[in-house]
């Protein structure tokens, strides 16, 4: 499906991404969470983006919602101009990475390296509007400040919605009191209550493999372990 839409809100994320939320308004863009499009200025070339909303939200605010990265200048590339007003094309759905229609598990862990969130985002969102037991998130960053939806998701954790843990990977000042360094068992471990725990994991690479492997070592079958990774 090709659509035509206006960005009708450009938001801070992070430094280095912003959240982006286009108009649907009448028109219906059906999708499965964890799926992404391919978004460019109108004519020109495309990229992809995972949605970062669940069709839920999708379909109550009239609008999708992307997470999209930018250089130190806040600019995504020459296919997109981030500005309220401006249309671009949007094609899609696609993806395979995407949370099951009827899960037999009621547990859920998701970890996330970096904007790796985006996906994970629309997928927790909606693990949260169905039956469930535990959902975890681990969230792992560069730094304190690369944290995207991190209020949203600290207000989830308070509210006993969601167990939250996060971890920065570089050396930072003593403003941070998380967990420092790579994702270990010590980070992972107290988020599996259960093995029959469906987990997703999107980031780089190396954060896939090793937390496939951690997973595993913690007795979670591999039909339980779905990734995507990026780099």
């Amino acid at each position: 499906m090709l659509l035509t839409l206006a960005i009708r809100e450009v938001l801070p994320a992070t430094p280095r991404a912003r959240i982006i939320r286009l108009e649907l308004g009448g028109a219906v863009f059906d999708y499965t969470a964890g799926q992404a499009v391919l978004v460019g200025a109108t004519g020109g070339p495309k990229r992809p983006y995972s949605v970062a909303a669940s069709p839920e939200e999708s379909r109550r605010e009239r609008r999708l919602e992307l997470l999209v990265g930018v250089d130190a200048h806040g600019i995504p590339g020459t296919h997109l101009t981030l500005a309220r007003g401006h249309v671009v094309d949007v094609e899609g759905p696609l993806g395979t990475f995407t949370f099951p229609p009827a899960p037999a598990e009621r547990r859920f862990v998701f970890i996330a390296g970096g904007t790796g969130i985006a996906p994970l985002r629309a997928m927790l969102h909606h693990a949260l509007a169905i039956p469930h037991e535990q959902i975890g998130l681990l969230y792992s960053a560069r730094t304190p400040d690369e944290f995207a939806y991190e209020e949203e998701l600290h207000a989830l954790a308070r509210g006993g919605r969601i167990e939250l843990r996060q971890t920065v990977t570089r050396t930072v000042g003593d403003g941070w009191g998380g967990a420092r360094g790579r994702i270990g068992r010590a980070e992972l471990q107290p988020l599996v209550h259960n093995p029959a725990t469906l987990c997703f994991i999107c980031g780089p690479p190396a954060l896939v493999a090793e937390m496939s492997a951690l997973l595993a070592e913690l007795g979670i079958e591999r039909s339980r372990i779905r990734v995507e990774e990026w780099g």
